[in-house]
């Protein structure tokens, strides 16, 4: 069932939400986002927290966006395959992403296992986020003509960085990544749970209304300089492309149909070792 996608739970001033797609490496699908979002609303609503836990089951945080091909299940949205269509997809996934940057409360983002595509972007648009010693990080969809919309990176880690990364698709591991500025801090992968949540709590201790105006403050600022338009611009921009129709994309493609998409995503990793 949809609801068991998510799950939501409290913790004194802490809000958790718990992504639970764990056979899918928390793939995020159709119906996943849409619980996800409404746990992430309900969380930002919710008169008795001040700080929000995002968390995952399983052995990664987040693979990104679905694409296995699997039926979406009843009642999902369906989109041509034009470029109108490939962006009406793309800007609801990017307004999803960023219901993390724009809730009122802070959120921290609990990483384990792999957080790549969209699962890196989103681990980037939270407040915090923690990562166990095990975490990787990064952008490989370019490897199959899908370059990401949320072109947040650069907002985290510099252009030239972002650059390297997002060009290559390559993985940086969690030391990389806190040297880089994308996460706050590595703990053991068994203590990452307590340990994101004694954070938590510690931020907790902070009177709501400062939190929520402190991040208002950073979010402000951020769109000043032009955050919220270069997100748009990034969008604008990549959309065509995931209509069109790459020589490195079809041979993609045409692998993940015939041998599996777990078997293409190897072939293309390969070239690249």
């Amino acid at each position: 069932m949809a609801n068991d996608l998510v799950l939501c739970e409290t913790d004194d001033k802490v809000s958790i939400i718990t992504v639970n797609r764990p056979e899918k490496l928390n793939a995020i699908s159709p119906a996943l986002m849409s619980a996800w979002w409404d746990a992430l609303r309900t969380a930002d609503s919710d008169p008795n927290t001040s700080v929000v836990v995002l968390r995952s089951e399983g052995r990664s945080f987040c693979v990104g966006f679905d694409i296995s091909g699997d039926d979406p299940g009843e009642g999902a949205p369906k989109y041509a395959h034009d470029a109108l269509g490939r962006h009406e997809m793309l800007a609801e996934g990017m307004d999803f992403m960023m219901m993390h940057w724009y809730m009122r409360k802070p959120i921290i983002a609990s990483v384990q296992g792999h957080a790549v595509g969209g699962g890196c972007e989103i681990a980037m648009f939270c407040d915090i986020t923690i990562a166990a010693s095990n975490a990787k990080f990064g952008e490989p969809e370019i490897r199959f003509s899908d370059p990401g919309p949320g072109l947040v990176m650069p907002w985290i880690i510099g252009f030239k960085r972002a650059r390297e990364l997002a060009y290559f698709g390559d993985l940086i591991d969690a030391e990389t990544a806190l040297e880089f500025g994308m996460i706050n801090r590595i703990v053991p992968p068994d203590e990452l749970r307590e340990a994101t949540l004694v954070y938590a709590h510690r931020m907790a201790l902070i009177a709501p209304e400062a939190l929520r105006a402190a991040k208002l403050g950073f979010n402000r600022g951020a769109d000043a300089a032009g955050f919220r338009m270069a997100m748009q611009a990034g969008l604008d921009v990549v959309a065509p492309v995931y209509a069109a129709e790459t020589e490195v994309g079809q041979e993609f493609r045409e692998r993940a149909a015939k041998d599996g998409l777990k078997a293409a995503l190897v072939w293309r990793r390969q070239q690249f070792d």
